[in-house]
């Protein structure tokens, strides 16, 4: 199994700056140089996290789902997805997917299920959607006949093309049944645009294709689904809790918002 660790890859970089183990110095020499420009880089990446925690929980707990397919899960970083959803409803099934190898060799902490849920990993890439629907490890996970919460969270912005991220989320979101969800979360420099633009030039700088889209170009990834309250807003603004209500706007440089499927 190749790793590219000479090259650096933005799920360890998101790791090293969230305080994480699983990295190498050309990560570290990467996240070094985005962050010089993008000072508050690392607190918006923890509002982000945060964001998929409170997602999660409020799926699970208020909405009743049971079942979440999470593309572009990321190194473990405690609470996982299935930790949130599992602690609420230990039935809860998840299928984690991620391209990068060294996931793949940490993917043990992933699959710690509940006896009464399911955890499964998926080594595929996003902009293949066909390869993830088909796949074994989903279709034994999942029920495609019940609600599923499509996660994409802090992956839309390793694609350029907004065509491209509506084709994908299309196809993700057609086989699923009424009542699924999307929730996924995007960079932008609406908060913070001369910090933003220097540190999403340094990741193009890197070899790491990064977009940060307005408001504007992210709600219609949301279009033919219901957008659930509050809508499109910088995450620390959806459904805070404490940690989250403190933050400041110019410090969170992410949208996030969360949409069910008529």
């Amino acid at each position: 199994m190749d790793l590219n660790t000479d090259i650096p890859h933005s799920a360890r970089i998101y790791d090293y700056l969230l305080g994480g183990k699983d990295n190498y110095p050309a990560d570290r020499a990467a996240a070094a140089n985005i962050v010089e420009g993008w000072r508050h880089l690392p607190i918006s990446m923890r509002a982000n996290r945060n964001f998929m925690a409170r997602m999660a929980h409020r799926l699970a707990a208020e909405h009743g789902i049971r079942q979440f397919l999470d593309i572009g899960t990321g190194l473990p970083t405690s609470p996982n997805l299935h930790e949130v959803a599992q602690a609420v409803a230990p039935e809860s099934r998840v299928v984690y997917v991620d391209n990068d190898p060294i996931v793949l060799v940490h993917a043990r902490a992933l699959l710690t299920s509940t006896p009464e849920g399911t955890t499964r990993y998926l080594e595929a890439d996003f902009r293949d959607p066909d390869t993830i629907l088909e796949s074994p490890e989903l279709r034994e996970a999942l029920d495609l006949d019940r609600p599923v919460a499509l996660s994409l969270i802090a992956i839309l912005h390793f694609i350029v093309d907004d065509a491209e991220v509506r084709r994908i989320i299309d196809r993700l979101m057609e086989p699923l049944a009424p009542g699924s969800v999307l929730a996924l979360s995007t960079t932008t420099a609406d908060s913070a645009p001369e910090e933003v633009n220097a540190g999403v030039a340094a990741y193009n700088a890197h070899g790491i294709p990064t977009v940060a889209r307005t408001k504007a170009e992210v709600e219609p990834f949301f279009d033919g689904l219901e957008l659930l309250d509050p809508g499109v807003v910088l995450v620390h603004h959806w459904h805070p809790d404490e940690e989250a209500a403190r933050l400041d706007d110019t410090h969170v440089t992410i949208y996030g918002g969360v949409a069910r499927k008529p």
